[in-house]
């Protein structure tokens, strides 16, 4: 596994000894050996070209080191073995080779075992991500792989070149080259940020979406039921969550903040639910820029719903007792 940045040894509050005092950083060393035993590892994406490429607000090649001390002093509500892999760095603007850089490690950690974390960067990091999933022993053997993106766009852009909107796209472009269909998901999609053909393209390739105002808590039912079915229909799962799906005064820190937004206890709810279904294999968070954010308001969200997804498994909630 190649990394540009190699991890460094979490650190954050300690309030003694014991496993009852637990922190993620209490828990999260570097990593050593790929066979290493973990419950969840870590890998970040330093890159905001995908970002600068689609008109956006540089800044996310920060989110990864943002989230991780973010992430440092949540309490834990039992003992976890973490790992962190460093971090893939895209400083000259060779967005596509990071990609495939990315999408080996993340290979190479999901083939080990346990979940696995991607820190981005914008939201190009979710290409990385499926590549690495794609590449993965679980996938090469047949299982069926979904795609859920907690986001306010569809990032279905067809660009001349990748980009933070063109992830998704790529994706079922690559499906498709393998014979297969993406199945591919968006929670809190907002009509006012999409065009048309973005809407158009989604129809054509199948996507299966809710749009912001059915995501509220009023809502909630449906967005169980939205979730459920998708559950239902994979075996494992990519989840992406582009920090824009919240309302922006949840997640100021964004290339693009949210107006309306889904609020924050919809969104754990259903990090929560693919946590417990026990079929997640990565998630990746997204479009974290620590220079908009206030108050580090945006990387604290990103890091509860990080830690939500990693505590909520079948195998983390067992360690409970």
């Amino acid at each position: 596994m190649t990394v540009d940045v190699a991890a460094e040894p979490w650190t954050g509050r300690s309030d003694g000894d014991g496993d009852d005092v637990l922190r993620w950083h209490h828990v999260t060393t570097p990593l050593t050996g790929a066979d290493a035993p973990r419950d969840a590892a870590f890998v970040g994406f330093r890159s905001d070209e995908g970002v600068r490429r689609n008109q956006g607000r540089p800044g996310a090649a920060g989110g990864p080191v943002a989230l991780r001390s973010a992430l440092a002093s949540v309490a834990l509500p039992a003992p976890l073995r973490a790992v962190d892999a460093g971090d893939v760095v895209v400083g000259d603007g060779d967005l596509e080779d990071g990609q495939r850089r990315l999408g080996e490690a993340v290979t190479a950690l999901l083939d080990a075992g346990g979940p696995v974390a991607v820190l981005g960067g914008g939201h190009e990091v979710a290409y990385g991500t499926y590549l690495g999933l794609a590449g993965s022993r679980a996938v090469r053997g047949g299982a069926r792989l979904g795609v859920l993106n907690l986001d306010a766009h569809f990032d279905l852009r067809d660009a001349p070149r990748p980009s933070s909107g063109t992830p998704f796209l790529q994706m079922a472009r690559d499906e498709e080259r393998q014979g297969r269909r993406l199945d591919y998901r968006v929670l809190g999609i907002s009509r006012l940020s999409n065009t048309e053909r973005l809407f158009r393209t989604a129809d054509r390739l199948g996507v299966h979406y809710l749009e912001d105002t059915d995501c509220g808590l009023l809502s909630l039912a449906r967005v169980e039921a939205f979730a459920g079915a998708f559950l239902d229909a994979c075996d494992l799962v990519h989840l992406s969550i582009d920090l824009d799906v919240l309302p922006a005064a949840a997640a100021p820190g964004v290339s693009a903040p949210a107006a309306y937004g889904v609020p924050m206890e919809v969104v754990e709810r259903v990090v929560t639910a693919v946590a417990a279904s026990g079929k997640l294999a990565v998630v990746d968070v997204a479009e974290l820029n620590p220079d908009l954010d206030i108050d580090a308001r945006t990387a604290r969200a990103g890091a509860r719903l990080v830690h939500r997804a990693l505590t909520g498994t079948p195998e983390a909630r067992g360690r409970r007792g």
